[in-house]
């Protein structure tokens, strides 16, 4: 389960590469755009503003996110990202902050490029901080013994998703114009223990869902001090948090 609130938490932090990724698409009078992965739908409505003339399509597995989503106002639904087929008249693609969590989604990205039609637009982006100190300690202590029963099927792979060049090769491979680039964003948060915060709202969603209520408890009070110690306060109280992003923008030749 996904909660929108929690994810919603940083809001900000997790729109700018968003608003940098949907900068780069071309696209003027697009027929038909599709959010693969809408969310709550806080950004799916910028797609909306940028092409109002355009058949809107938004799709998320998450039930509760989907919801949040119809509530403001975006034709969403529940559905799979795995499951998704363009139609004929879809021309601008953006997938934010999903295909990392799709097992398989490199053969899936070729598959759609193959299917869209010309001219077409796809744009994705995806963390690129697996080896941070954030998932390190997190996998670290997911594998002791005291969490490596419950826990040792919970998690991701260390590198769910491909480098920037390797990316790059999967568009100009399927004969894509590519404009494929990385961003290390320094993002400045605040409050009690805001590393940990912002990870329950994404990274740690397995965790939460293979674990009891009091072994959640006792997990997040093992792994906060660490993190504390990995990503210390700065004299003005706030702590910052490097976070890497991968970024990848493709149109079709006409």
């Amino acid at each position: 389960m996904w909660d929108p609130a929690q994810y919603l938490a940083f809001a900000d932090h997790r729109a700018r590469p968003f608003h940098e990724l949907v900068a780069r698409i071309g696209a003027f009078e697009p027929r038909a755009v599709v959010d693969l992965g809408c969310g709550p739908g806080t950004l799916t409505t910028v797609l909306a503003d940028r092409w109002p003339r355009a058949r809107l399509e938004a799709l998320d597995a998450s039930a509760e996110m989907v919801e949040e989503a119809r509530r403001r106002g975006v034709p969403a639904e529940v559905r799979d990202v795995a499951e998704w087929h363009p139609k004929p008249d879809t021309d601008v693609v953006v997938c934010n902050a999903v295909l990392q969590w799709v097992p398989g989604h490199v053969e899936l990205l070729r598959g759609w490029l193959g299917q869209l039609p010309p001219s077409a637009w796809f744009a994705w982006q995806v963390p690129g901080n697996f080896d941070a100190p954030s998932h390190v300690l997190l996998r670290e202590l997911a594998a002791t013994p005291r969490w490596s029963d419950s826990l040792g099927e919970a998690l991701r792979d260390e590198q769910p998703v491909l480098t920037a060049h390797e990316y790059a090769c999967v568009l100009s491979d399927a004969g894509w114009q590519a404009d494929v680039w990385e961003t290390t964003y320094q993002q400045r948060l605040s409050g009690d223990d805001p590393v940990l915060n912002w990870i329950v709202g994404t990274a740690l969603r397995p965790v939460r869902a293979a674990l009891s209520d009091g072994d959640w408890a006792a997990f997040l009070a093992e792994l906060a001090p660490q993190l504390r110690a990995a990503y210390p306060q700065s004299s003005d109280g706030s702590t910052w948090f490097p976070f890497r992003r991968v970024f990848a923008v493709g149109q079709k030749p006409g």
